[in-house]
């Protein structure tokens, strides 16, 4: 006969249920005193959140755990977090895998049978407006990839057509080679016409560059590079449109640096990386973080918007560093 493992231990949430998340419906538990059917299924619908919430409110619940199932969490997370609850998002993996588990019992009532108990870890979930700038980056994050692709369809088409332009310039997307680019796609078929557009900081000579420009200008290359090249416009207009809203988004913070002064950064001579914001941000982190975190090797303005938009600005969720390099899976 197995024991029953929640034996002696202290009820620590009296009023606490459990939600099993689904894309098309929630299943919900409370105690099983609180209701003739302490078991109900509720639709996913902001309507049906409400209803779902209203019924929590009848049943005296008080705390909600769910798991943290994809994105459908999400919507229901934040109606049941205004409406007054407090709401505990748990690692699916976790609850799953602590003993005991039986089979004749569904998901949400094993969670709300673990919330009662106190045996669920809430995931770390920063503030709003951490969230709302995490969003702008991630966002910001799948354009630059956008370009990239772009960047290789640009390669590969000149490639097929021979034209071996990236043997004699470092990057394509840069200054030189978007100008040699746009000028082909206009109808420029002269090498040395199309290596006049060097730029001074460009090595190679002009003959080497028109050397790499005798290429077979084929139609359809051509309409395939003249794509890609839009699509590389569209994205980078993109981009600019996120780095104005993450810019003005900053401006929202707190400032925590009134009496430090932000050292100058020394120039490295190194041209901005194309992932590189459009706006210069360091001094808005200095001024939200209360110091320049890019004074730290390896971090520059780009890393550390993410680990801000990642993990806030208060790091007391974390009780030591070693807690904190374990949630990083370090």
């Amino acid at each position: 006969m197995k024991r029953n493992p929640f034996v002696g231990l202290p009820t620590l949430n009296l009023n606490a249920a459990g939600i099993d998340v689904g894309s098309a419906g929630h299943y919900v538990a409370v105690p099983i005193d609180r209701d003739r059917k302490p078991v109900q299924r509720f639709g996913s619908f902001t309507a049906d959140v409400h209803r779902l919430a209203d019924w929590l409110k009848e049943c005296g619940i008080e705390t909600v755990a769910m798991e943290s199932t994809g994105s459908y969490w999400i919507g229901l997370y934040e109606i049941l977090e205004a409406r007054g609850f407090e709401v505990k998002l748990v690692n699916a993996r976790h609850a799953k895998t602590l003993p005991g588990r039986k089979t004749d019992i569904l998901d949400c009532q094993w969670i709300q049978k673990l919330h009662t108990f106190g045996l669920l870890n809430n995931s770390f979930r920063p503030e709003e407006e951490i969230r709302v700038l995490r969003s702008y980056l991630r966002q910001r994050e799948n354009l630059v990839v956008g370009t990239g692709i772009c960047l290789q369809h640009m390669q590969k088409a000149l490639t097929e057509m021979n034209v071996q332009l990236a043997n004699v310039i470092s990057d394509i997307s840069g200054v030189t080679g978007m100008a040699i680019i746009r000028k082909i796609l206009q109808g420029e078929r002269d090498p040395m016409k199309l290596a006049e557009l060097k730029d001074r900081r460009i090595k190679a000579s002009k003959e080497e560059i028109a050397q790499s420009l005798e290429g077979n200008w084929k139609d359809h290359l051509i309409f395939v590079l003249c794509q890609a090249v839009e699509l590389y416009d569209v994205y980078r207009a993109k981009i600019a449109d996120c780095d104005r809203k993450i810019e003005a988004h900053l401006r929202n913070f707190d400032t925590k640096s009134v009496h430090k002064v932000l050292i100058p950064k020394t120039k490295s001579g190194k041209k901005a990386h194309r992932k590189a914001p459009a706006f210069d941000p360091r001094a808005e982190l200095h001024r939200i973080v209360g110091t320049d975190l890019t004074r730290i090797d390896g971090i520059d303005t780009v890393t550390a918007q993410v680990l801000i938009s990642e993990i806030g600005l208060d790091m007391s969720a974390w009780e030591t560093e070693k807690r904190f390099a374990l949630w990083l899976g370090l």
